[in-house]
């Protein structure tokens, strides 16, 4: 059987966490921060657990993560 292959785009966007799960970066920190606030910015720089309703599909997508 041959190997299975790693989502190369989902590796990008996704790292195991050490407990176990998933975390991800979050949206909205790109461009058009002059009226962001100060405190919005930086939470939007900590890194989040994925939802549990996609912690399958994450899974199959990383076979070897």
């Amino acid at each position: 059987m041959p190997k299975m292959k790693t989502n190369r785009g989902a590796a990008k966007r996704f790292r195991r966490s050490a407990s176990g799960g998933f975390k991800r970066g979050q949206s909205h920190r790109r461009h058009i921060l002059t009226k962001k606030s100060s405190k919005r910015k930086r939470q939007l720089g900590m890194p989040e657990q994925i939802n549990d309703a996609d912690h399958r599909s994450v899974r199959r997508m990383l076979p070897y993560i």
